[in-house]
């Protein structure tokens, strides 16, 4: 992976293939690996840009509180050093939060947005106060505990269950504990996102158990012009329990 200095971290990044460019992100508390079967087969369609989020994966991060606005900042310095002024952007989870603080901060930067098992609306008091309490858990026992809750809610597809476990124990409790904080104070851009003038594909599976798909029916009802493919029988991760159609859409991102 090549990396960066930028904003106080080092992010690091992998960039393939050739065409109009699409910056992937990856979604909580994983790394940019879990594109890659997409990135297969985009990557003669696409310059693809696969970072790293801060303290995830080989990038670093700070000990002090940040946001999704600082974590789409990150980004833009790396479209800043590959001299790429303007993407496509796509985000799976918190991804999609990170994709749509980018989309919201630098709008002319932006080709077109893509949501993959994501949402635009912020969390309810109950769920920030859920993500709060397993900040407090990853600081007194690791990473594992959010591994081994995390994976069967991730996906029934027990491959998928066997890439993503050792992925998630592999983090560090500070990239874990600054995402959860991070995602518990974000913003609702449900609003935002009706306003869009780019356009924007959800990619979303009816077996989501983490994001279910009405939080996708609802952002396609608040921009009507958004492309919904909705994947039966498919979980939190399409880019791994349906890559193939998850490329599917997302190509749609630049007809």
């Amino acid at each position: 992976m090549e990396k960066i200095q930028v904003n106080n971290i080092s992010l690091a990044y992998e960039k393939w293939g050739s065409g109009a460019p699409l910056m992937l992100i990856h979604g909580y508390p994983l790394d940019h690996t879990i594109w890659n079967d997409v990135a297969n087969l985009l990557k003669d369609d696409f310059t693809l840009i696969l970072p790293d989020l801060r303290g995830f994966g080989q990038s670093t991060t700070v000990e002090t509180a940040y946001t999704m606005s600082d974590m789409a900042d990150d980004l833009a310095g790396l479209l800043d050093h590959l001299g790429i002024e303007k993407t496509a952007i796509a985000g799976h989870s918190m991804g999609g939060y990170v994709a749509l603080a980018f989309a919201k901060k630098y709008p002319q930067r932006v080709s077109g947005l893509g949501l993959v098992a994501s949402q635009a609306a912020a969390d309810k008091p109950e769920g920030k106060a859920g993500r709060y309490q397993t900040a407090a858990e990853v600081a007194n026992k690791g990473a594992g505990v959010v591994a081994k809750g995390m994976t069967p809610k991730l996906s029934a597809d027990a491959k998928v269950q066997e890439f993503v476990r050792p992925l998630m124990e592999r983090q560090t409790p500070s990239a874990v504990i600054g995402a959860l904080k991070a995602m518990a104070e974000r913003e609702n851009l449900l609003s935002h996102l009706s306003s869009a003038s780019f356009p924007v594909v959800i990619i979303h599976g009816d077996a989501d158990i983490l994001i279910p798909i009405d939080r996708a029916r609802e952002m396609k009802n608040a921009l009507p012009s958004a492309q919904l493919v909705e994947l039966q029988g498919i979980g939190h991760m399409p880019m791994m329990e349906a890559a193939g159609k998850t490329a599917d859409g997302l190509r749609l991102l630049v007809k």
